[in-house]
């Protein structure tokens, strides 16, 4: 296993999350919808109402793979929570534990936060992450269907008369 670092994200590391970002759009086969900008990336995660955190790891040296997170919140739990937007890990460095120290690094920010749960979403296609995380002791939440409401969708329903 290489050495492996941990970095939380600054505004400098914004080319190497966007490059990440780029990578994980083409595992996913989801390039083409990728609109996200560096200045973007700059003014959301950086700016003066941070959206998300950004933990980025480095493998002797080089950049290997990153997390973006966001905090939630359960009215069940009564706790906020941690939703993981992406993990990526570059392929040269997948099966060398990059992964794991991501979601470790994650899990512990998780329980300094007093956190009640950490959750996610993964393709369905995407078996080599759905047995990773099974091995960590996550579970799918199978009752559970994601809706999304994005772009003239979204602009319609802000616009809607009660």
């Amino acid at each position: 296993m290489p050495s492996v670092e941990i970095v939380r994200a600054t505004v400098e590391h914004v080319p190497v999350i966007f490059e990440m970002i780029q990578g994980l759009a083409e595992y996913e086969k989801l390039a083409h919808m990728v609109s996200a900008t560096e200045e973007g990336l700059r003014k959301t995660l950086f700016g003066d109402r941070p959206a998300a955190e950004v933990l980025l790891a480095r493998a002797d040296g080089v950049w290997a793979g990153f997390c973006l997170f966001f905090q939630n919140y359960s009215t069940f739990l009564g706790k906020p929570g941690l939703y993981l937007e992406d993990l990526f890990v570059k392929p040269e460095f997948r099966g060398q534990g990059i992964g794991f120290v991501l979601l470790q690094e994650l899990a512990k920010s998780a329980v300094a936060r007093e956190c009640g749960r950490v959750e996610w979403s993964v393709l369905d296609w995407n078996e080599p992450s759905i047995e990773f995380y099974k091995k960590l002791g996550a579970v799918p939440m199978d009752e559970w269907t994601t809706y999304r409401l994005t772009g003239e969708a979204l602009l319609r329903l802000s616009r809607v008369q009660p």
